[in-house]
Formats: C-alpha cells, sequence, structure tokens
C-alpha cells in the first residue's frame, strides 16, 4: 500500500493572527466564566463589588470592562483586513498592552486555574507580538 504525501499549504499571517486573537479571547472569556464557580467571585458580584479589587461594580465599570473586550475582539478584523503596516503595528503594540495588563492581575492571585489561564493568555499574546514582528517583508532597492 502506498502511502501519499500530504500538502502543508503556508497560512497567511493575517490568518495567523487572526486565529491567535480568536484562541485568546476564547482563553479570556472561559477564565472569566469559570470565575463564576467561585464564591468569593459570587459574593463580590453579589455585593456590587469586584472581589479583591475592590472596584464598584457599576455603569463606569461595567463600560471600562466592554470597551477592554471590544480592543481584542476587533483585532481579530483588524487582523484579516487591514494593511500590512498598519496591522503589524496595531499587533504588536495591542498584544504588548493586553500581555501586560492580563500579567498584572496575577499580582496577589492564588487560584490555579487563574494563574494557568491567564499564563496561556500571555503567551498567546506575545505569539501574536513575535508573528507580527517578524511579519515577511520584500527588500526594495
Amino acid at each position: 500500500m502506498r502511502q501519499k504525501d500530504l500538502v502543508d499549504t503556508a497560512v497567511d499571517v493575517k490568518v495567523v493572527l487572526c486565529g491567535l486573537w480568536v484562541t485568546t479571547l476564547l482563553v479570556f472569556a472561559y477564565v472569566d466564566i469559570f470565575g463564576f464557580f467561585r464564591a468569593d467571585v459570587i459574593d463580590g458580584v453579589l455585593a456590587g463589588e469586584v472581589s479583591g479589587a475592590g472596584f464598584a461594580i457599576d455603569q463606569t465599570f461595567l463600560l471600562l470592562t466592554t470597551l477592554y473586550v471590544v480592543v481584542p475582539a476587533l483585532m481579530v478584523v483588524v487582523s484579516l483586513v487591514a494593511r500590512a503596516r498598519v496591522n503589524r503595528i496595531a499587533n504588536i503594540v495591542v498584544s504588548l498592552f493586553y500581555a501586560a495588563t492580563a500579567a498584572a492581575t496575577l499580582i496577589g492571585e492564588t487560584w490555579i486555574y487563574y494563574i494557568v489561564g491567564i499564563l496561556i493568555q500571555v503567551a498567546l499574546l506575545l505569539v501574536i507580538t513575535r508573528v507580527a514582528w517578524t511579519w515577511p517583508s520584500t527588500r526594495t532597492t
């Protein structure tokens, strides 16, 4: 029986970045969703504040949280449709910002699922940075 060689096609940088942003958003969402299995998180929400941080859950907090989540969601589209130069810069800047802010949420955290989830998210964001940083180019003379 003859074995066929499979064709391994190259994936466009834009598609890779889009996939990485989607994956990052899924990890981001599930880590937050799993938080609602924690009594301290539920108690905080019922008291109208973010557990541990002491932020009030009010109109301002929810607006800022929505804007925080909308940016990486929009990066899915930016990664697919923006021109290479803008795309590269946006992916580097946004991924590094989100890696830093995600890492900052680990301060004082003791729940292993959260630490692992955020470390995976930071790793994905750093891969986004690297993919954008090493964007293929052509030399012009």
